[in-house]
């Protein structure tokens, strides 16, 4: 097979959680370009209705549903939606996320449980529903989103339940790789740095300082620069490649 071949998603379908907005809206539509359905996941209907709308314009199939990563039956609707729509789901990306910025003994429980509830439940939830279907359809992929904050702490900002969160997911991965492997559903995970989205105040001087400066390539990511990446491991190119985390942070981990 061609090289370029092995990238091509002509006949798939992928889900993509928390694609309204920022990293999954690239996510989708770089798998869109690569040639896969795409089922829209977020919480704002008026919001998935225009990534919808973007996607069918390159010509890609498209299907929203309004959904929270957290809720079980939630989940289960989004199989459900996409498996009469499509018949069948080859690929998931667990995007969806959120992050608090506080130090350890400010933090709630409250604040604590929402995080966790998101980054890891909803990913436990959602490759649980997903990795099923797969299993019994004879093998998929997950990409599961973590990010460089599960090897490092990050500064100057405190965010201890994120980074926690993420190396759970991290591990999580290698965890269903393992497990999930003999049935033909390869797992692995998208580790980003810092990258340019509406959340991230990269250009305030407190940031930019540690966040950039401190960045071997002195920049931060733009949202397409992912996209590549995330079809490598949804895709044939990666076929020899599970439980593994790809870090794409501009070499800032490596100090």
């Amino acid at each position: 097979m061609p090289v370029l071949d092995r990238f091509d998603l002509h006949g798939r379908t992928a889900v993509v959680t928390g694609s309204t907005r920022g990293l999954g809206r690239a996510f989708a539509r770089a798998l869109a370009e690569a040639g896969a359905n795409i089922v829209v996941v977020g919480r704002n209907a008026e919001a998935a209705a225009l990534v919808k709308e973007e996607l069918e314009a390159i010509g890609a199939e498209c299907l929203t549903v309004v959904a929270d990563v957290t809720s079980r039956a939630d989940v289960e609707r989004i199989a459900s939606s996409a498996i009469r729509r499509f018949g069948r789901v080859h690929i998931l990306v667990n995007n969806a996320g959120a992050c608090i910025h506080k130090p350890a003994l400010e933090v709630t429980d409250e604040e604590w449980r929402q995080v966790m509830d998101v980054n890891l439940d909803g990913v436990w939830i959602a490759s649980q529903v997903f990795g099923r279907h797969m299993i019994e359809s004879g093998g998929g992929t997950i990409v599961n989103i973590g990010s460089m904050s599960a090897s490092i702490v990050n500064r100057p900002q405190w965010q201890p339940a994120y980074n926690a969160s993420k190396a759970a997911v991290h591990h999580l991965t290698r965890s269903l790789a393992a497990e999930w492997a003999p049935h033909n559903v390869r797992v692995n995970a998208l580790a980003p740095g810092y990258m340019h989205t509406d959340m991230s105040p990269i250009h305030e001087p407190r940031f930019r300082r540690h966040w950039i400066e401190d960045a071997p390539q002195q920049r931060a990511g733009e949202p397409d620069e992912l996209g590549p990446a995330v079809v490598f491991l949804a895709s044939d190119a990666s076929s020899f490649m599970t439980g593994s985390v790809l870090t794409v942070d501009g070499g800032y981990s490596v100090y």
